[in-house]
């Protein structure tokens, strides 16, 4: 159980450290900070741990992929083809399994702050001055906690531009979407960054027709072009329609459809409209003013190396700063800002951080692409490994795919590792554990025994397919 907070006067309590958020960011700057001799306390605006990560974010969505794919496989296989009537289910029904994932998840963590003794309240945050912060809960019972420093990891929200009624049952945003209880057959998902790809490809999996709008001249840019390629092909098999370089105009909203009109002239209807078009920090209403912190028009706050503001004794991290928002990339900046604000010593600022885009199939990548190699004049070559050739693959049917490995073709070192295919995200650590180690050439992958047959095998078949194009 927690420890008995420690009240100084009236409902007023002193720590070394207030953290604003418990999401990924706030539990690593927290357990850090109590890790560290601090009495550190944190604050989440809902009755239950994990933030939006665990509630309306990760967690939720992943555990709804996994469910789609695993109807997918279900139905590839032909021994199960005519059983169940799995077209007819809702999202409710869907996120079933999620909602129990969640649970588990705010269980696990809650036991993490009460074995490091961090006292933790619920309720929404006001920063008062460079010391204190007020408290107010849904029935308006107020308490003040005073502090030395202060970490707002308080995360993000979908963007909601305005022409845009989000109250009507048939708009949608990422969060919103997770309440969807009626049966749909078509969808329109606007934005085709992450969030958008990764909802194309579980509302197909759906058997849901999709028209994915992409304001973009392609889908995620910043992905090695092959890899990118890969997606929007894969998407279009599956029934995806892409609309590329396009951008709203209005939206119509009936009781039992939308309509949405493109600048371009274009109409489409639909049962219902996801918006995946941006995400805004939560910032506003904090009382941020009042310590002399302005966020940007996106409401994030600039940070430095350190996770520190522009104020000495605040810091910030997690989706609240901005790049790459990623829950992974969160609970390591929060850990360094902990990790700064408790003094320590060279601390380094998370820079090097593989990206996981959980489509289905998934997409991951570590290091430099094609584009920046070619760019830089770095004279590198390619090793290709698809998947449809790995036992491992034909073993369990996820034959889609492929793992791309990129090296200096002098010194052999490994420059880049891009995989898109089941498990992605998983295979991906190989190669980035490789590129950061003291051996980081692609001999590695030649000279070690993996076990077979593994998609680990990808690595070794891809380094030779790349050494052969040597001369």
């Amino acid at each position: 159980m927690p420890r008995k907070k420690e009240v100084v006067s009236g409902n007023f309590v002193k720590y070394d450290a207030v953290v604003l958020g418990s999401g990924p960011a706030g539990e690593g700057a927290a357990m850090k900070l109590a890790k560290s001799g601090k009495r550190v306390a944190i604050v989440d605006i809902r009755e239950q741990l994990g933030g939006n990560c665990t509630h309306v974010g990760t967690i939720p969505s992943k555990a709804l992929r996994q469910t789609v794919s695993s109807i997918i496989r279900y139905q590839r296989d032909p021994m199960f083809k005519k059983v169940g009537d799995w077209k007819q289910f809702t999202m409710k029904q869907v996120l079933r399994n999620a909602h129990k994932v969640i649970q588990q998840q705010v269980d696990t963590h809650s036991r993490f702050y009460d074995r490091n003794n961090i006292d933790v309240f619920h309720g929404r945050a006001y920063i008062q001055d460079k010391n204190t912060v007020i408290i107010f809960s849904e029935d308006g019972i107020k308490e003040t906690l005073g502090f030395k420093q202060l970490v707002v990891a308080t995360g993000s929200r979908p963007y909601h531009p305005q022409g845009l009624d989000f109250n009507h049952p048939r708009v949608f945003d990422s969060d919103k979407i997770l309440d969807l209880d009626f049966t749909i057959h078509k969808i329109i998902i606007y934005g085709a960054g992450v969030i958008g790809c990764e909802y194309a490809s579980i509302f197909i999996g759906l058997d849901h027709k999709v028209d994915l709008i992409n304001t973009q001249h392609q889908l995620l840019s910043y992905l090695d072009d092959e890899i990118a390629d890969a997606l929007s092909y894969h998407l279009r098999e599956q029934g995806v329609l892409i609309r590329h370089n396009e951008q709203i105009d209005h939206l119509e909203t009936f009781d039992d459809h939308v309509v949405l009109y493109l600048q371009s002239g274009k109409k489409i209807k639909a049962d219902a409209i996801l918006w995946c078009n941006g995400r805004s920090g939560n910032t506003d209403g904090m009382g941020l003013e009042n310590v002399g912190l302005t966020p940007n028009s996106r409401g994030q706050l600039a940070v430095n190396d350190q996770y520190q503001t522009e104020v000495e004794n605040v810091y910030a991290a997690g989706d609240v700063v901005g790049w790459p928002s990623l829950a992974s990339a969160a609970y390591d900046q929060g850990r360094c800002a902990g990790s700064n604000m408790a003094g320590e010593k060279d601390v380094k600022p998370v820079k090097d951080i593989p990206t996981g885009i959980y489509t289905i199939p998934e997409i991951s990548f570590f290091g430099k692409t094609e584009s920046q190699l070619t760019e830089e004049k770095i004279p590198y070559e390619v090793g290709q490994a698809s998947f449809r050739h790995l036992a491992r693959a034909q073993i369990t049917g996820d034959t889609v795919g492929e793992l791309k490995i990129l090296f200096h073709r002098d010194t052999l070192e490994l420059l880049g590792v891009h995989c898109f295919g089941n498990n992605a995200a998983e295979i991906i650590h190989i190669g980035q554990a490789v590129m950061q180690s003291g051996n980081n050439t692609i001999k590695y992958f030649v000279e070690t025994t993996f076990n077979y047959p593994t998609m680990a095998e990808a690595y070794r078949v891809a380094t030779l397919n790349g050494m052969n194009r040597l001369f």
